[in-house]
């Protein structure tokens, strides 16, 4: 099983991935998390000790310089585009209660959409991933999906995008949708987020009706108090938890 998850930034991406992560492992399986959102929070999201520490492999240039043979900053140089990964997840990734978690990072806005080492060595470890690993994966990112190539995406067996009442959030899925399709992706997911009544709910069942919704996750302070201790949001909310384990349950029926 092989989850991405996109959407517009503070929609709850992050909190549907936690509670997505806590459910495959209920269900006995091996879990493999990787945060490849920029704002990195996964792992405060699933309860890591000192996550602020968590250097993100996008920022640890020694490394991205000796897989791809080149000093980062260099102009014109060249650089390997196939870099060996395959030992990294067991070197990189940490444990956290049982998941492992591997915090991917982003490559600077400036350097967007560019081929450097970082992004190359990014991209091939997220198709090693997702196409060499046999673990349940949940990939948390941001809605523009850079970390995804063509062969990569045909991995995805659920492209989740979560969305929140509110015109630029399904704004943002449709542009998900555009670049899911680009790329392959068949099955693509919406998750309602941050629902406060049936006027919220029949928003999005109106302004999506071309999207398949999976379900509604509504709107709760626990989520807001389990930021602030610091806790897994599963740990706050047992009602989220039990919905979303409910969404997981579909998957595999």
């Amino acid at each position: 099983m092989k989850i991405a998850i996109s959407g517009k930034g503070g929609v709850g991406k992050t909190t549907l991935a936690a509670f997505l992560i806590k459910s495959l492992q209920q269900r006995g399986m091996s879990v493999l998390a990787i945060d490849a959102d920029p704002d990195a929070n996964l792992a405060l999201a699933l309860g890591a000790k000192h996550a602020g520490e968590i250097t993100p492999i996008s920022e640890m240039k020694a490394l991205i310089e000796e897989r791809t043979e080149t000093k980062i900053g260099t102009m014109g140089g060249f650089f390997k585009m196939n870099p060996k990964v395959s030992d990294l997840p067991e070197k990189l990734s940490i444990d956290v209660d049982g998941v492992r978690l591997m915090v991917l990072g982003g490559v600077k806005a400036a350097e967007a959409g560019c081929i450097c080492p970082q992004s190359v060595l990014l991209k091939v470890l997220v198709t090693h991933l997702m196409l060499a690993r046999d673990e349940a994966i949940v990939l948390d990112m941001e809605a523009g999906l850079e970390h995804l190539g063509r062969g990569t995406a045909r991995a995805v067996d659920k492209m989740i995008v979560v969305v929140e009442p509110g015109r630029r959030s399904v704004e943002t899925a449709r542009q998900i949708k555009k670049l899911s399709q680009e790329l392959g992706i068949k099955n693509l997911l919406i998750v309602g987020n941050k629902i406060r009544s049936e006027r919220d709910r029949d928003f999005l069942l109106t302004e999506m009706k071309d999207f398949k919704l999976l379900g509604f996750l509504p709107f709760t302070e626990r989520i807001i108090e389990a930021d602030l201790d610091e806790a897994p949001p599963y740990e706050k909310d047992p009602q989220g938890m039990e919905i979303v384990s409910e969404m997981v349950g579909s998957f595999f029926t």
